[in-house]
């Protein structure tokens, strides 16, 4: 399984009794399926079928869509960081600012008027 860097090593699998349907099969056998990738901590508990095969295979394709999806996460959230940090840094323009700076000193103007009149 060497599909996004994920090693067989990287895995830890356990398993459990089922619950649900499936009669003395599942109160007998364990069927469900944990799977752990340990580098991420990212796990997956599959019950749905009354096969361990089938939940293990399953769970491996739940895991892989999981450690994909919090990889495009985590690579969205750093282009979104870049995007934020050349936001910050980028010059306003000179039109912007005076438009700033005049409602600026409006407003400064309004303050001023709220003081008490010295008699």
């Amino acid at each position: 399984m060497l599909q996004l860097d994920i090693c067989e090593s990287d895995l830890e699998e356990t398993f459990a009794r089922s619950s649900g349907p499936g009669g003395q099969n599942v109160n007998k056998v364990a069927t469900a399926v944990t799977l752990r990738h340990r580098p991420s901590g990212i796990s997956v508990t599959v019950q749905d079928s009354r096969s361990q095969a089938q939940n293990r295979k399953l769970a491996r394709e739940r895991l892989l869509d999981a450690v994909e999806q919090a990889q495009e996460k985590a690579r969205a959230a750093k282009i979104a960081e870049r995007e934020r940090a050349r936001r910050r840094k980028s010059p306003r323009p000179a039109a912007l600012k005076q438009k700033i700076l005049e409602a600026k000193r409006r407003r400064g103007e309004v303050k001023r008027q709220r003081a008490k009149i010295k008699i």
